[in-house]
């Protein structure tokens, strides 16, 4: 009907006489004025309120960088990285990452919650042994008991702070294993003990046997005699690889132990050496050039040439 429908010829639009006023917002006026966003905002990577909060640095430090313990989960790595930001970018002064773990003995498992933790270790002990303070400050041992480091006489314990990124900091998330895994490892990283596993809210208290079963796989250890009492079949097809590697259960923890040892005795990042087959295109690549000689290999050539032309003209 004619009269059930009104046409404002000033904006274009056709709407019921029953509906109430539209009022056009994104006329030329709003377009011309449209900031865009950020790049990695419109991609949903970075927050950029939470990152202005961990990289601005106070005025009367001067220089001094802001050191963030930046934690990031794939589906398939664990990112562990010491960041500080200037203003041209971020600068990594050292990382480690959990496909980095079998090398230590921790084949398999590489994003659950003692991978992570194994990660934040081995950047801990790795950092340290690059500022030449893994023998002033060793963390702690694995006892499931909240640890900090103290400061002593000399050089004070290296402080950097969490950075999660957009991950959600809920209790016992696989975030706060790297952190744990950092401040054992002799990192000042500023946390409260009341989101590790086992923090009893209503009690306000932090139960360690639990936080010391998921450091070393026992959440895991669990699952696999929980599956293998119940479903054996189910146990082998979810657990081959762990089934085909011969560690079982009771084997998990002696991994986790072992390898912890074996992260402090050497955490050095060691680079592989690429070897060059016969005939790599990459080993040798094409030239399209003349190689530049040397004056004394150019006066050479020019003696062989002077010296071919006197033998070509002796032969005629």
């Amino acid at each position: 009907c004619i009269r059930d429908r009104v046409s404002t010829q000033s904006t274009g639009f056709s709407f019921s006489a029953n509906m109430p006023f539209i009022k056009v917002t994104k006329n030329k006026p709003y377009f011309k004025r449209f900031q865009v966003k950020y790049r990695r905002r419109r991609e949903g990577k970075t927050d950029y309120r939470a990152r202005r909060r961990l990289i601005l640095q106070d005025k009367n430090k001067y220089n001094s960088p802001k050191y963030r313990l930046v934690v990031r989960f794939t589906n398939k790595d664990v990112i562990a990285q010491i960041i500080y930001s200037k203003i041209v970018g971020d600068f990594v002064l050292a990382a480690a990452y959990s496909h980095e773990l079998p090398k230590y003995g921790i084949t398999l498992g590489l994003t659950n919650w003692a991978a992570a933790y194994a990660t934040g270790l081995l950047l801990a002990r790795r950092v340290l042994k690059k500022l030449h303070l893994d023998h002033k400050y060793h963390g702690s041992k694995v006892t499931g008991e909240d640890f900090n480091v103290e400061e002593g006489e000399g050089p004070k314990p290296f402080k950097a702070i969490l950075d999660v990124g957009l991950a959600r900091t809920t209790t016992g998330a696989r975030v706060f294993a790297a952190l744990k895994g950092a401040t054992d490892g002799g990192l000042n990283v500023p946390h409260s003990e009341t989101r590790w596993p086992g923090y009893d809210k209503e009690g306000s208290k932090l139960d360690a046997t639990v936080l010391r079963k998921y450091i070393y796989g026992g959440h895991v250890r669990e699952y696999m005699d929980k599956l293998q009492a119940e479903d054996p079949e189910k146990y082998q097809k979810q657990f081959s690889r762990y089934v085909k590697a011969g560690i079982t259960a009771d084997k998990l923890e002696e991994v986790y132990k072992n390898a912890h040892k074996a992260i402090r005795a050497n955490p050095k990042f060691e680079k592989k050496k690429k070897e060059q087959k016969e005939g790599d295109k990459k080993a040798q690549p094409k030239r399209y050039h003349r190689v530049a000689l040397s004056l004394a290999q150019r006066k050479d050539r020019v003696k062989q040439i002077l010296a071919a032309k006197e033998k070509a003209a002796a032969a005629k």
